[in-house]
């Protein structure tokens, strides 16, 4: 209870604080490329059950589509798919992904209770087959930011990435993810794998 008590109050609190930074943002996706300015997709979360994410388009239009045809060119291992100059990431893209602008958007998962603040990424519904301790991560409604935001990103591997979502389902308390979100914007703002 008291997890979603900060997590409803927090999302609230940062919607009115950043809607500013948030409108600036949309303008600069809808300027930028034609297309839609938020951009859905299924995602597994508590439980396995799946929801919508919501983010500030940063690719063009269709690039969905051309993921099969790039996944040699997949820079990750394990449940990611990364490439670090990604041709269907727009230039606003580039920009809104390095900080952490596109998720703005997912403050409204976790007033819905889709989502929480802290915890482990939600992955995308194809990409999410997860077996034998993968599990785990399912035990706790994915955050917007986690230890693996906060302790490398996109450069960590696989392996890294899981082993920390596991450390914060095993190990979750009040006090953790108070720090967890206290380190968010230094490591945001550093934008140290984010592509």
């Amino acid at each position: 209870m008291a997890k979603r008590a900060i997590d409803v109050l927090g999302a609230a609190v940062l919607l009115l604080l950043l809607a500013p930074v948030l409108l600036a943002a949309a303008v600069a996706v809808k300027v930028d490329t034609p297309g839609p300015l938020l951009f859905r997709q299924r995602r597994t979360g508590w439980r396995g059950k799946e929801f919508h994410v919501l983010k500030l388009r940063t690719m063009r239009v269709g690039a969905e589509q051309l993921r099969a045809a790039m996944t040699a060119r997949n820079e990750a291992d394990g449940h990611l798919f990364k490439i670090r100059e990604d041709p269907r990431v727009t230039a606003a893209g580039r920009w809104l992904r390095r900080y952490s602008l596109d998720e703005l958007p997912q403050l409204v998962n976790v007033l819905k209770g889709q989502m929480s603040l802290v915890g482990p990424r939600p992955l995308p519904v194809k990409d999410s087959a997860f077996t034998g301790e993968a599990r785990r991560r399912l035990q706790v409604r994915p955050g917007l930011t986690g230890l693996w935001q906060i302790s490398g990103r996109s450069n960590l591997a696989w392996e890294d990435a899981l082993r920390l979502d596991l450390e914060y389902v095993d190990t979750w308390s009040v006090g953790r993810d108070l720090a967890i979100l206290f380190r968010t914007l230094p490591a945001v703002l550093r934008g140290d794998g984010a592509y």
